[in-house]
């Protein structure tokens, strides 16, 4: 019976899809498995549920030369060398759309919470006490706001729609034509940045994208304006966002994503930067919330599974992003 490894801790019903087809080796706590220790369980795996905390590189692969899959739990997946896995005949499947909608709730909570000093405030009433109202802590509201999206796929498309009843002016710029079924106003990045009180990245990781926020096109940012990433940490260059807060020329900044967790960047740092974890005043920082819904992760993991299944049965796995020769 061949051997599914899954990288982090699942639901009970997740292992159970395996019964009868694989054995399972499942890591069981929070902490992801090292490198090392993982391309250990992995030799001699025939299936591979990977998480936004595996890297599956060539090298990783040479050394596991028996995997069929890699059923990535996962909607971006530059994590997996793609291009790699499919000259080792690997097949790498994603699921595409279950973690669209809460990344969306999760990005328009940001902003609140961002623009509306909720963080400060709950700190204040702990530490402080309340005795009442004070003229204090005044931010941006989303109506009467112009909310800029930087990105307008899926989760462009699904923020668009959550924010559709709070009376903000929406615009978006996205490089690709998109099949649009809302009204919105698409404008150059350069307009965008200049117009919007609050600017939403929702693109992948991409050579193009990388450090698409830096200290130049902050710079083209409205003064004061709010900068909300739920999409992929290198999308900004968090130094140039930390300069940006200590100047005031950017007046708050959420992330619930990191430059230190993108393992395509052979550079990437090792922690949030700490300058951004000083701006405890301007910054909402949530540890990757993005898809942390119950059913939402439950239905994410049985679809990586499904496909799993699939492929060790010999059939086109469900979410495919490559085909390989063998």
């Amino acid at each position: 019976m061949p051997l599914a490894v899954l990288t982090s801790r699942t639901f009970d019903e997740t292992r159970a899809t395996f019964d009868g087809a694989a054995r399972v080796l499942s890591n069981e706590a929070v902490e992801p498995w090292p490198r090392e220790s993982l391309i250990e369980r992995c030799q001699g795996a025939s299936a591979l549920m990977a998480f936004m905390t595996d890297c599956i590189d060539g090298a990783f692969l040479d050394r596991c030369p028996d995997l069929r899959i890699i059923g990535a739990a996962l909607k971006g997946y530059d994590n997996i060398d793609v291009e790699a896995a499919t000259e080792r005949g690997v097949w790498v499947t994603i699921v595409p759309d279950l973690l669209t909608v809460p990344t969306a709730e999760l990005a328009v909570g940001l902003t609140i919470a961002l623009g509306r000093h909720i963080r400060i405030g709950d700190e204040r009433i702990r530490h402080d006490g309340f005795a009442g109202w004070r003229p204090q802590l005044y931010g941006t509201g989303l109506s009467g706001s112009t909310v800029g999206l930087v990105g307008f796929g899926q989760v462009g498309q699904a923020i668009a729609r959550c924010l559709s009843g709070f009376n903000c002016r929406l615009i978006a710029c996205d490089a690709q034509e998109r099949e649009i079924s809302q009204p919105i106003e698409m404008v150059a990045l350069p307009a965008l940045l200049a117009q919007a009180d609050i600017v939403i990245l929702g693109l992948p990781l991409t050579p193009s994208t990388l450090f698409l926020m830096d200290a130049a096109t902050i710079a083209q940012m409205k003064p004061g304006a709010l900068l909300v990433n739920p999409a992929r940490g290198s999308l900004v260059d968090e130094q140039a966002v930390a300069d940006a807060l200590e100047s005031g020329r950017l007046g708050g900044y959420a992330a619930d994503v990191f430059e230190c967790e993108d393992w395509a960047r052979p550079d990437r740092p090792l922690a949030i930067h700490p300058r951004l974890i000083a701006q405890q005043t301007r910054t909402i920082l949530t540890p990757h919330l993005g898809s942390a819904v119950t059913l939402a992760r439950r239905q994410i993991e049985l679809s990586a599974a499904h496909s799993i299944l699939q492929a060790l049965a010999g059939v086109t796995p469900d979410g495919a992003v490559n085909h390989p020769h063998s």
